[in-house]
C-alpha cells in the first residue's frame, strides 16, 4: 500500500476561520492537577479542573501557531492582533473570581516593538463589566495595558506568540501545600467574538474520502485539546467506523493525598476519574456518535508511578518496581494485588457509565495485560502479593528467575505458567466488570504481540499469553503489531501457527487494522484446511477468506504507515 507524509505547506484547499474559535482554545499545568477544556457551542467553551495544591495554576491558552492539528488541516500562524478585539461572557466557579487580587490573569506572551522577548500581564477585571463570577470581557488588543489597575504599562499586539487565561482553585495561596480538600473548579467563556482587523486567519480545509483504515487515540496525548478539534481531524482525514482509544496512565485518575508518603495517590477518591477527565470524555463520546463513530474505550495495567500506591506495582526479585521507559516512568499494577484491581475495575465500570450516559453501544478494550519485563529482562512477579498468592498454594516458591532469557527448571516454568494464569484470570473479572455494568456490552482483548511472538521469547509466553484469552472468553482479540511491520519480522505467521495448534483460527478485521481469534472445532488448524467460518457480526467489517478456511497471514506483506503514540 503507498503511502505519503504530508508536511507543512502541502495543504491546498483552504478556508476562513474565526480567530479564537472556541475549538482550538488548550490548556495546560502542572501535576498533580488536572484540567480540559470542551465546547458547549459554537462561540462557548468550559473549562473544569481539579487543584489539589495552593500553588495550582491552569492556563487557557491560544497559541498563534498550530502546533497539534495536521498540517493539512492546521490554521496559518498569525502573531499580529493589532486592530483586534476579543469580547466573551465570562461565568465561574470553584476558582477565584476576576475581582480578586490573583483572580484571573491574560499572559501575553510575545516581542515588543524593537523584537525584544516580552511577557505582559492584562488583569480581566480591568476589562470586564458585571460580577466577579458573571461578566462581559471587552479586550481590545491595541490599547490593552498590563499591571493590576489602569492606567498600566501599553503592550505591543503585533508579534504575539501566546496568551492564556490563568486559574487557580479558591483557597489559592501561591505554597505548594495541599489544600484541606481537592477543589472542583470550572469557567465558561460564551458569546465569545472576534472583531476588527485579523478577526479571520486562514485554516487547512482538507477532507479525504473515506478509506478502508481506522484510526486510534489517546488521552494522554489529547488531553489539552477539545474533543472537537480532535474528532474534526479524525473525520477530515477519512477515517470512520471505529475509533481505538486509549484513556490513558497517566491524566484520568482522582488523587488523594497521603500523609505517610507525602504523595498524591490513585485510588483514594470517592470517584476513580477526576471531573477534568469525566467532562472531556463524555464530550468526546456524545461528539463521536453524532457523527457515526464507535469510540472502542481502552484501559490498560499502566499506571502513572508517581501516583500508584507502593504495594500495587509489579516487582522484580530484587524488589525494583516495574517501569517504562517513558520519562517520568508509569508502573505495572500487579494482577496479584486485590486493591490494585479493585481500582482497576471501578475505573472500567465509571467509563463504560459515561458510555452508557452518551446513549452510544458500548466498545470496551482491555489492552496489553501483561507482566512486565523491561530492557534487562527481569520478569516483575515477585511483588509482596504475587509472592503471598503463590505460598497458599502449598508449593515452596522456586529460586527467583533473575533473567526471562534464561532456561528455567521445572518449578521456575511452574511459577510462570502459575502466574500466566493469574494475569488471565484478572483480566476476566475486569471482563466480567464491563459486562456487568453494560449487559450486552462488546469486551475486547489487545495483545502485544512482538513481546511475546517472535524468536526470542522463550519464557514469556508462560508469563503473558495465558489460555484464559482463548475464544469465547472475549468478543474479539487485537493485536499491536507495528513493530513486525517496521522490522519486517514474520513473528505474525508465528503466531497463527502456535494458537492454529491450540485449536484457534484467525480471521482479519477490516475495521479495525486488527485479527479477531476464533476457535477452530477442531485440533490442528493449517493455512489450507478448512474450518467453521466464524460468525460475523453487523457493522464491524469483519473478512474472511472466501473459501472459509484459515487466512495466511505475513506481516511482512504489510506496508502500513501509521503508529499509536501512548
Amino acid at each position: 500500500m503507498g503511502w505519503w507524509l504530508a508536511g507543512a505547506g502541502d495543504s491546498v484547499r483552504r478556508d476562513w476561520l474565526k480567530r479564537f474559535d472556541a475549538r482550538f482554545w488548550t490548556v495546560d499545568f502542572p501535576r498533580p492537577m488536572m484540567a480540559a477544556v470542551t465546547t458547549t457551542a459554537p462561540d462557548a467553551l468550559r473549562v473544569d479542573a481539579v487543584f489539589y495544591q495552593g500553588s495550582d495554576l491552569a492556563g487557557l491558552i491560544w497559541e498563534s501557531a498550530d502546533r497539534f492539528d495536521h498540517p493539512l488541516l492546521a490554521y496559518d500562524t498569525a502573531r499580529d492582533y493589532r486592530g483586534c478585539t476579543l469580547s466573551f461572557r465570562w461565568q465561574s466557579g470553584g476558582v477565584l473570581p476576576l475581582d480578586a487580587v490573583d483572580g484571573p490573569v491574560l499572559t501575553i506572551e510575545g516581542r515588543d516593538a524593537s523584537g525584544a522577548a516580552q511577557t505582559w500581564y492584562v488583569r480581566l477585571w480591568n476589562y470586564a463589566i458585571g460580577s466577579g463570577a458573571a461578566a462581559q470581557v471587552v479586550l481590545p488588543f491595541s490599547t490593552l495595558a498590563s499591571g493590576f489597575s489602569l492606567p498600566g504599562s501599553p503592550i505591543y499586539a503585533g508579534d504575539i506568540d501566546r496568551m492564556f487565561i490563568s486559574l487557580v482553585p479558591a483557597g489559592h495561596t501561591g505554597v505548594a501545600t495541599p489544600l484541606p480538600a481537592p477543589v472542583e473548579g470550572w469557567a465558561e467563556l460564551s458569546g465569545i467574538a472576534c472583531d476588527g482587523a485579523g478577526a479571520t486567519i486562514t485554516v487547512g480545509d482538507a477532507y479525504l474520502p473515506e478509506h478502508g483504515l481506522r484510526i486510534a487515540s489517546g488521552y494522554d496525548d489529547s488531553y489539552n485539546l477539545t474533543p472537537a478539534r480532535v474528532l474534526r481531524q479524525v473525520q477530515a482525514l477519512g477515517y470512520r467506523g471505529l475509533l481505538d482509544h486509549y484513556v490513558g496512565e497517566s491524566h484520568y485518575f482522582g488523587l488523594a493525598f497521603d500523609a505517610a508518603s507525602g504523595k498524591y495517590l490513585a485510588g483514594g477518591t470517592g470517584s476513580p476519574l477526576n471531573v477534568a477527565c469525566a467532562a472531556w470524555h463524555a464530550d468526546l463520546l456524545k461528539r463521536a456518535g453524532a457523527i457515526g463513530l464507535q469510540v472502542i474505550l481502552s484501559i490498560s495495567y499502566e499506571l502513572f508511578d508517581a501516583h500508584a500506591p507502593e504495594a500495587w506495582k509489579q516487582r522484580a526479585w530484587d524488589g525494583n518496581a516495574a517501569a517504562t521507559g517513558y520519562s517520568p516512568p508509569s508502573t505495572l499494577l500487579s494482577p496479584a494485588n486485590a486493591a490494585a484491581m479493585a481500582y482497576l475495575r471501578s475505573v472500567a465500570t465509571a467509563f463504560v457509565g459515561l458510555v452508557v450516559a452518551a446513549g452510544q453501544p458500548v466498545h470496551f478494550q482491555v489492552g496489553e495485560p501483561w507482566w512486565w519485563v523491561g530492557g534487562d529482562k527481569k520478569p516483575c512477579v515477585y511483588d509482596a502479593a504475587v509472592v503471598a498468592a503463590y505460598a497458599a498454594t502449598g508449593r515452596p516458591l522456586p529460586p527467583p528467575v533473575t533473567s526471562a532469557a534464561a532456561a528455567l527448571s521445572a518449578d521456575q516454568s511452574a511459577y510462570f505458567d502459575w502466574a500466566g494464569h493469574l494475569l488471565g484470570a484478572s483480566t476476566l473479572a475486569l471482563r466480567d466488570a464491563v459486562r456487568a455494568a453494560a449487559p450486552g456490552g462488546r469486551v475486547y482483548l489487545l495483545l502485544f504481540t512482538p513481546q511475546v511472538v517472535n524468536a526470542n521469547a522463550g519464557n514469556l509466553m508462560r508469563l503473558n499469553l495465558p489460555s484464559e484469552w482463548a475464544w469465547p472468553a472475549f468478543d474479539t482479540l487485537q493485536l499491536e503489531d507495528y513493530d513486525f511491520v517496521t522490522s519486517g519480522n514474520a513473528g505474525a505467521a508465528r503466531l497463527r501457527e502456535r494458537r492454529c495448534r491450540r485449536g484457534w483460527g484467525i480471521h482479519s478485521r477490516t475495521s479495525s487494522i486488527s485479527l479477531g481469534l476464533r476457535r477452530c472445532p477442531g485440533a490442528q488448524c493449517s493455512g489450507g484446511e478448512s474450518w467453521t467460518r466464524p460468525r460475523l457480526r453487523g457493522g464491524e467489517g469483519s473478512a474472511t477468506s472466501s473459501s472459509g478456511h484459515c487466512r495466511r497471514l505475513r506481516v511482512t506483506d504489510s506496508r502500513i504507515s501509521g503508529s499509536e503514540t501512548r
